[in-house]
């Protein structure tokens, strides 16, 4: 977890959620049956839905959408479902948009109680079931990393551990390895790369052979 004391930056995280329970509105003799999964790719995605439907197999509608990746780069998918074109998905979409969470599949299950609710109607259900499955939804946090890695001599091992020790308040984990000569591993936030890959530089008056690269999201 980063130091709280220390400012994020924009890019170092986003939000998202964990699985929760199944959350129940009525519309006029319909049923809906909202429930927000954790989703880190599109096969998760299939995977939830497919469970959702093998569960709920007499219902009418199975529609969602979800959001994978941060904001910016995030990949978007709907799905009506058979519901009139626009009335599900999109309004299911526009919540986890509105709250701003990624890395989320969000599924209402319909069971039609006999009376049409008109366009107006099925998007205002459908949005009201989507953000109460939502917040009955754990929240966390998705943090984006990079790795920094340091190969150098036994003599600038020291320099070395004095920076990692220094910057260890921004440092999320660090791997060490001197089998085939020191070799340092070290997690930090995507913003936090270039200072540390700087001062190791400095430290080492560039003996060290440093690379830095994304690791992705580094989920707490």
């Amino acid at each position: 977890m980063p130091d709280p004391s220390e400012p994020l930056e924009p890019g170092d995280s986003h939000r998202s959620i964990g699985d929760g329970e199944e959350v129940e509105i009525r519309e006029k003799g319909s049923r809906f049956l909202g429930q927000a999964f954790r989703a880190d790719d599109e096969e998760t995605v299939t995977t939830r839905l497919a469970s959702v439907r093998r569960e709920h197999p007499g219902a009418t509608h199975h529609c969602c959408a979800c959001r994978v990746g941060p904001d910016g780069s995030s990949i978007e998918r709907t799905d009506d479902d058979g519901e009139p074109r626009g009335t599900a998905g999109a309004p299911i979409l526009s919540v986890l948009r509105g709250a701003e969470i990624s890395d989320a599949l969000l599924v209402v299950t319909r069971w039609f109680g006999g009376t049409k609710l008109g366009r107006g109607g099925l998007v205002r259900a459908y949005s009201r079931a989507a953000r109460a499955a939502l917040e009955a939804a754990p929240e966390r946090i998705v943090w984006h990393e990079s790795i920094v890695t340091v190969e150098c001599g036994y003599e600038d091992v020291g320099e070395v551990e004095a920076v990692l020790a220094r910057e260890g308040s921004r440092i999320r984990g660090c791997d060490r390895d001197f089998a085939r000569g020191p070799k340092f591993r070290a997690r930090v936030l995507v913003s936090q790369a270039e200072r540390l890959r700087a001062a190791l530089v400095e430290a080492t008056a560039g003996r060290a052979r440093i690379a830095v690269a994304a690791k992705g999201a580094g989920r707490e």
